[in-house]
């Protein structure tokens, strides 16, 4: 019997899926780490112990919260529909010794 393959999740009509900018609002905490936050995804808190780390946590985090959105027919916020109408300018957090 041949393994079915699973539709990615984000996939629409024959559509690949997007990426969309998602701003970071993060803060170093005093006891160490750091905590992440979105003015575009509410209820998103992320905490690392690095920038990055911080980061792709909120990454992964905000596809969980689209996909329980599409799941449970809620509203996705909105940032998250929006494509870059043009070049995206990132701060990256690079590691210095």
């Amino acid at each position: 019997m041949a393994a079915r393959r699973r539709k990615p999740r984000f996939q629409r009509e024959g559509r690949r899926e997007d990426e969309v900018p998602l701003r970071l609002h993060i803060d170093a905490l005093k006891e160490g780490g750091y905590l992440a936050t979105s003015p575009d995804v509410p209820g998103l808190i992320a905490e690392g112990r690095s920038i990055t780390e911080a980061a792709e946590i909120a990454r992964g985090l905000a596809r969980k919260i689209v996909e329980s959105c599409l799941e449970h027919g809620d509203p996705v916020p909105p940032a998250l529909l929006r494509r870059a109408a043009g070049p995206v300018d990132l701060l990256v957090p690079v590691g210095v010794p």
